[in-house]
C-alpha cells in the first residue's frame, strides 16, 4: 500500500474551504456548495450545539470511558447472558412485525436468558421520558433495569432518529424497519443463519473478510479527501494492526457501480465491506427510493455531468436482486442519508443558518432495507449516516487523518465483537469531542475566547458526523462468525 497522497494532490488544499459529501440527483451539483471556513465557524459559534445534544449524558460517558467503563462491573459486554437484549417497539407497531420477528424474538431469548425484554414506546414519548418510566439512571448500564443491547422495530416517525442517538450514548442501538412484515421474516431469517441457527447456513469461506472501496470522482475535492485522507490512512492501519486480516481495496478508477455489486454478491465477496463514496439526494422523482444511493466512480464529476445523474453512475436499492443472497454480513457506508433522512437537516446550508426541509417525514434508506431484508439471504446489519456526511469531520487541524475510532472499529468487528459493542469506539469519540466542543463554545459565550475557525469547524462537523452514525440491523449480530459453544450461542457464553 502506497502512502496517502500529499497536500497537493488534493484539488482546493490550500483554500480550506468546508466541503460537503452528496449530490443533487437531478442536477449533479453538489447538495450544499464549498462554504469557507470562517463563515461555517461564524454559524457555528452564533448556532451551537445541536438540537437535543445531551450534553451531561456525554459528560458522563466521558468519565466512564475514562475508567474503562461500557457496563457494570462483572457484566461482559459480548455475553447476552451477561448483559441481556431488548426488542423496543412502538405502542402502535403491527402485530404481523412482532409474528415476523418471532424467530429472533425467539433466539435472543434463549441466549439471554432472564435479561431478555420487550419493551414499547409511548405515543410522543421523549428520550427523558423514557428514561424515567424505567428508572434508566446515569453511568454504567446495568442490564437488570434494562439490556445493554436494545433493537428498534420501527419508523422513524414511530421512534425518532433522536430517540436512537440518544439511547446511543450509553447502549448498543440498532433499528429495522421494513416495508413488509415478509422482510421483518426474511431479517430475522437471516441472524438466525448467519449465528448457525440454521442447517442451510454456507460453510464458512475462505476469501476476503474485509474490503475498503473508495471513490475518487474527477475534479471532485470530498472524494478526494475520503479517498486519500480516509480510506487510503484505513488500508494502511488495517494492513499494518492486523496484517493476517484478508483485506483487499479499490480506491479511485477501479471503484465502479459492477465492482460494488459484485463486492455484494459474488463468492468471493468480503464479510465486511467499507464504502466512502456521494451519497444522493434530494431526486424530485422517486426520492424514497434513491435518496442515499451511492455514486460510484462512473460518474464524471461535478465539473462534466450538468443534469440529472445517470442510474448507471450509482447503486439503488432497485439494483439489488431479492433471487440472491447477499455475501458482506456488515456493511459500513461513508456517505450522506446511508442510513436514512431527518425530516428537517440539522445542518446549516447557508450564511443565512437555513436549515432546509428533507422530506415530508424521516425514513430509513432503502438500500440497507433492501440489502437487510432480501429474501434470499441478506446482511445482518448496515453502518451509516443519517443526514449529511462531513469531509472534514475526519480532517481537521491540517492534513492528517482523524481515524482511529474507525480503525478500532473496524478491528473489533473484524475479531468477531457484536455490531454493537465494536461501535463503542465512535460513541467514545462522539463523548470526548462532544465535550470538548461544549467546553470552547462555553467560554467563548462568556469569556470571549478565540478558537481558530480551522478548530471549531473541526470539532463540531466531528461531532454532527459521530452522533449521526447508526447501526441498521441488529446491534447483537457479527461480521465474523465465532465457534458455537455449549450454550447454543456464538461466541463466549
Amino acid at each position: 500500500m502506497s502512502p496517502a497522497p500529499d497536500a497537493s494532490d488534493v484539488p482546493g488544499s490550500d483554500e480550506w474551504q468546508a466541503t460537503f459529501n452528496g449530490v443533487d440527483a437531478d442536477t449533479g451539483t453538489y447538495l450544499i456548495a464549498p462554504m469557507p471556513l470562517a463563515s461555517l465557524a461564524e454559524q457555528i459559534r452564533g448556532t451551537g450545539l445541536p438540537e437535543e445534544q445531551p450534553v451531561l449524558e456525554l459528560r458522563n460517558r466521558r468519565h466512564r470511558d475514562e475508567a474503562h467503563l461500557a457496563v457494570m462491573y462483572g457484566r461482559k459486554p459480548e455475553e447476552l447472558a451477561s448483559v441481556g437484549w431488548a426488542l423496543i417497539t412502538a405502542e402502535d407497531t403491527d402485530p404481523t412485525v412482532l409474528d415476523a420477528l418471532e424467530p429472533l424474538r425467539h433466539l435472543r431469548q434463549q441466549q439471554a436468558g432472564d435479561l431478555y425484554r420487550e419493551v414499547t414506546v409511548k405515543a410522543g414519548e421523549t428520550v427523558e421520558e423514557f428514561r424515567s418510566r424505567h428508572r434508566l439512571a446515569p453511568g454504567p448500564v446495568d442490564p437488570r433495569s434494562m439490556p445493554y443491547y436494545l433493537l428498534l422495530a420501527g419508523d422513524p416517525e414511530q421512534i425518532p432518529f433522536s430517540f436512537q442517538y440518544r439511547l446511543g450514548v450509553s447502549y448498543a442501538v440498532g433499528r429495522v424497519h421494513f416495508d413488509t412484515a415478509e422482510e421483518y421474516g426474511s431479517y430475522a431469517v437471516s441472524v438466525i443463519a448467519g449465528e448457525g441457527g440454521s442447517a442451510s447456513e454456507p460453510a464458512l469461506r475462505a476469501g476476503p473478510r474485509v474490503h475498503l472501496f473508495g471513490t475518487r470522482n474527477p475534479g471532485d475535492t470530498p472524494t478526494a479527501l475520503s479517498a486519500s485522507r480516509l480510506v487510503a490512512p484505513l488500508a494502511d492501519d488495517l494492513t499494518s494492526l492486523a496484517p493476517g486480516v484478508g483485506l483487499t481495496h479499490d480506491i479511485g478508477e477501479s471503484a465502479t457501480k459492477e465492482r460494488l455489486h459484485g463486492l455484494l454478491f459474488d463468492e468471493s465477496a468480503p464479510e465486511a465491506l467499507f464504502t466512502a463514496t456521494h451519497g444522493l439526494g434530494r431526486s424530485a422523482e422517486g426520492r424514497r427510493e434513491t435518496q442515499g444511493a451511492l455514486l460510484c466512480q462512473d460518474w464524471p464529476g461535478p465539473l462534466t455531468q450538468p443534469g440529472r445523474i445517470s442510474s448507471d453512475h450509482y447503486l439503488a436499492a432497485a439494483d439489488i436482486p431479492n433471487d440472491r443472497p447477499v455475501v458482506p454480513r456488515v456493511m459500513f457506508s461513508f456517505c450522506c442519508y446511508g442510513a436514512g433522512t431527518p425530516a428537517v437537516s440539522e445542518f446549516p446550508e447557508n450564511a443565512d443558518r437555513h436549515r432546509s426541509p428533507e422530506a415530508d417525514s424521516p425514513f430509513v434508506a432503502r438500500l440497507p432495507q433492501r440489502l437487510l431484508g432480501n429474501s434470499a439471504g441478506g446482511a445482518l446489519a448496515f453502518v451509516s449516516h443519517v443526514d449529511r456526511a462531513w469531509s472534514c469531520s475526519f480532517l481537521w487541524g491540517g492534513l492528517t487523518p482523524q481515524i482511529t475510532a474507525m480503525t478500532s472499529t473496524l478491528l473489533a468487528v473484524l475479531d468477531g465483537n457484536r455490531i454493537g459493542h465494536a461501535m463503542e469506539y465512535l460513541s467514545s469519540r462522539y463523548a470526548e469531542v462532544s465535550t470538548e466542543l461544549t467546553s470552547k463554545l462555553d467560554l467563548i459565550e462568556r469569556v470571549g475566547l478565540r478558537v481558530e475557525d480551522r478548530d471549531l469547524v473541526g470539532l463540531w462537523t466531528a461531532n454532527n458526523d459521530a452522533r449521526n452514525y447508526i447501526i441498521i440491523g441488529d446491534p447483537a449480530v457479527r461480521a465474523v462468525r465465532r465457534p458455537r459453544t455449549t450454550s447454543g450461542e456464538t461466541g463466549g457464553t
